[in-house]
This record gives structure tokens, sequence and C-alpha cells, in this order.
């Protein structure tokens, strides 16, 4: 992790998804407790620097509702897990392959929950069940 990096400065728009699609159902649900003025209960989304880029790991759709609701900046983690970079590589090209370079780029990429379940979790499984 390259800690030169302030969290505190970065803008929602400046971090790379590694997710290309939404649910819908998920994305109600945050905003339903969701409240823009009020961010103590809001998780910290982690991110991750890799491949030089800002990659958020999780938090897609909370990031995405802080979007949508005006605000330019969120509470930020670094990643703690030891997770698959290699496989998160390929979910950041897989993005950048479908124009999503940041969160603003999700709006017209919100599915259904069947259509989540089959678009995003499937991709997921596949690229999984092929990784070496």
């Amino acid at each position: 992790m390259n800690q030169s990096v302030q969290l505190s400065d970065l803008l929602l728009t400046d971090i790379q998804p590694s997710q290309f699609y939404l649910s819908r159902q998920k994305l109600e649900q945050i905003q339903s407790w969701f409240d823009p003025s009020d961010l103590s209960n809001f998780v910290p989304c982690p991110v991750h620097l890799l491949g030089g880029h800002i990659v958020f790991t999780d938090g897609h759709t909370r990031a995405y509702a802080a979007f949508i609701a005006g605000l330019t900046k969120i509470p930020l983690t670094w990643e703690k897990a030891t997770l698959s970079w290699d496989l998160y590589q390929k979910c950041v090209d897989a993005c950048r392959l479908r124009g999503v370079n940041s969160i603003a780029d999700l709006s017209n990429r919100i599915l259904t929950a069947e259509e989540y379940e089959t678009k995003w979790l499937g991709w997921c499984r596949k690229m999984q069940a092929s990784a070496p």
C-alpha cells in the first residue's frame, strides 16, 4: 500500500470500481437508511492500490448511493485482508473494457436481483473458476 496517498483527499470519482454492475435491491436497501448529512453510520469503503490506481474492493453500492446523493467524498479505509489481487485486476480490466472507470459510470448498470445474480455474480463465478 502506498501510505503517501491520503484517503481523505480522494474524490469518489477518482476511485476505480472493481465491479461493473449494481443490484437495484441492494441500492434501495442502502437508500432506506442512508443520510448524506450524517455519515456516522456509514461503514468506510475499503480500497487498495492496484496497478497504480486506487480501487474499491467492496462497498460499491454504498459509494454509488453517496455519489447520487451529491457527495464527493466518503469514509474510506485501506483494505486489510489479503485478497486475490490477480482476480481483482481481472475485475478492474473488465470494468475498464465496459467503460466503468469511476463510480459515476455505474448509473446505467443497475440490475434487478435476478439480472444481478446472472450477469454479475455469474460472471464472477466463471472468472474465479477459470483462475489457475
